[in-house]
């Protein structure tokens, strides 16, 4: 049996992917959820917001052959080589949340990855391409076994390469994090697209392969909802400019992601929005500074007065949307 790998994925960058990825990997651990964070970004983010510079530094070291699998990129990398996927080495966060770090080094696999999507489809040997287009999800499922995981949360860069390629298709579920302006309602018209073509591609591969020697991700990319990050409310109504663009997402969402006709209804109505996420201000840098969600501040990170109430409203914020995601995905609130 197989871990569900759900994604964060959007190709508009700074709309927050990274830090929902990070509290909401907190978040499930808290609910009892044992988390395997995955981090297929070349830019590693994700990998930064949980470590400190100096194990960054370890991680990273060129010259430790004792790291051969401590990033993504160097479980893969003998596949560039003719060798085949090593198990991962996770970085224990706590001990229900497990990370599979990043690596800037990632960046050179795009290649290899295009160049496999064609061979995919041939009628030669097909274990190689389809070992390495899978590969993510080989990862993500070795770290997810070794840990006991119920659930794998992928961090993907904003573009529409290879690399994301290959990550989608590792995913069973997508949440899509959105900002209320143009440039998030154009991404949606490109993105559901491509999440189409990928997924009626790479099912063209599936069956082009009628027996698989391994075990292949089915590439479902169910998409789970949109989150509206970053909005600011006047005297408990959307300015104006939030609101022109936050009304246009519903119906954006439903014909371009899911493929669905044109709705009337609005945001505070509508299904596929799992949660309208404040922008947490002064918050973000402290709990940058201490590596902490910033539902786990407290008062010796300097989280005091209005902050504290800030910090309680975080906690309320990202466990209600921890629940909307859990039930989407069939599982319960709690692991007893």
């Amino acid at each position: 049996m197989t871990v569900p790998v759900l994604t964060f994925f959007n190709n508009k960058g700074g709309v927050g992917k990274t830090s929902l990825v990070f509290h909401l990997a907190h978040m499930f651990s808290e609910m009892g959820k044992r988390v395997v964070a995955i981090d297929l970004d070349p830019q590693a983010n994700l990998t930064s917001a949980f470590l400190s510079e100096d194990d960054l530094e370890a991680l990273w070291d060129p010259d430790d052959m004792s790291a051969r699998s401590n990033t993504i990129y160097q479980c893969l990398k003998p596949m560039t080589e003719m060798g085949d996927i090593l198990a991962p080495q996770t970085q224990e966060i706590n001990a229900r949340l497990h990370l599979v770090p990043g690596d800037l080094a990632l960046a050179g696999f795009e290649d290899t990855l295009s160049q496999a999507w064609p061979l995919a489809m041939g009628s030669s040997n097909l274990y190689r391409p389809m070992r390495l287009l899978s590969a993510f999800w080989q990862v993500a499922q070795m770290a997810a076994t070794r840990h006991g995981a119920d659930v794998v949360l992928a961090d993907v860069g904003p573009h529409l390469g290879a690399i994301n390629r290959s990550a989608l298709i590792a995913s069973d579920h997508v949440v899509i994090p959105l900002a209320a302006d143009l440039f998030s309602l154009q991404g949606l018209r490109n993105l559901g697209p491509t999440l189409q073509h990928w997924r009626s591609d790479w099912q063209k591969r599936l069956d082009n392969w009628a027996t698989p020697s391994f075990d292949l991700p089915r590439g479902a990319m169910q998409p789970l909802g949109y989150i509206l990050m970053q909005h600011t409310e006047r005297l408990s109504r959307p300015v104006k400019a939030y609101k022109k663009w936050a009304d246009r997402i519903p119906t954006t969402y439903r014909e371009s992601v899911l493929q669905k006709g044109a709705t009337q209804s609005i945001l505070p109505n509508d299904g596929d929005c799992l949660a309208k996420l404040k922008h947490y201000r002064s918050l973000v840098p402290m709990a940058q500074e201490v590596r902490k969600p910033i539902f786990r501040l407290s008062s010796a990170d300097g989280a005091i007065g209005s902050h504290s109430y800030a910090v309680q409203g975080a906690w309320s914020d990202f466990k209600a949307l921890a629940v909307a995601i859990l039930e989407r995905i069939d599982f319960p609130e709690h692991t007893s």
